[in-house]
């Protein structure tokens, strides 16, 4: 039976600064790759946790239908925030614990309706560790970034 992955990160110059977000999307029947996909974005004034949560929500938002899928990241903000902090803070009316308002709190929403058509697992695993398609994902991230971070160069 095949299955559905996207690997997702984020990248920022500057935290805040020029932002890109990337997805690698590949469906797989054992160790076959029957198809992929790469996706990604940017903003001009952003931070690494936005583009982290966007390369998720996007990777989920490009689903043609709901799927079985296994979301693979290396943002522990994400992972740990839509699997467990997520829930308290929607029963808080998105204010934390101390109740502050959640940063990020229209991209979390996002992230949950995007997640609610499918069943996902979510994983995390180390960034920058030799992954192949976390460094492909990462690779995306960066051409996303690339375009508002030459904008920023001085001419």
């Amino acid at each position: 039976m095949p299955q559905l992955f996207a690997y997702t990160d984020g990248a920022c110059s500057g935290n805040p600064g020029p932002g890109g977000w990337g997805a690698l999307l590949i469906a797989r029947d054992g160790d076959t790759v029957l198809k992929e996909r790469e996706l990604c974005g940017g903003e001009p004034d952003t931070t690494n946790n936005r583009m982290e949560l966007l390369a998720a929500i996007h990777a989920l938002e490009s689903l043609s239908r709901a799927s079985e899928i296994v979301v693979v990241t290396d943002s522990a903000y994400v992972k740990n925030g839509v699997t467990g902090w997520i829930h308290g803070w929607k029963r808080n009316g998105w204010k934390t614990a101390d109740k502050k308002p959640v940063k990020n709190a229209e991209l979390w929403q996002r992230l949950d309706a995007a997640q609610a058509r499918h069943r996902v697992e979510w994983r995390w695993i180390k960034g920058h560790a030799g992954h192949a398609e976390n460094e492909r994902a990462d690779e995306l991230a960066r051409r996303g970034m690339a375009p508002f971070k030459a904008a920023r160069q001085p001419g």
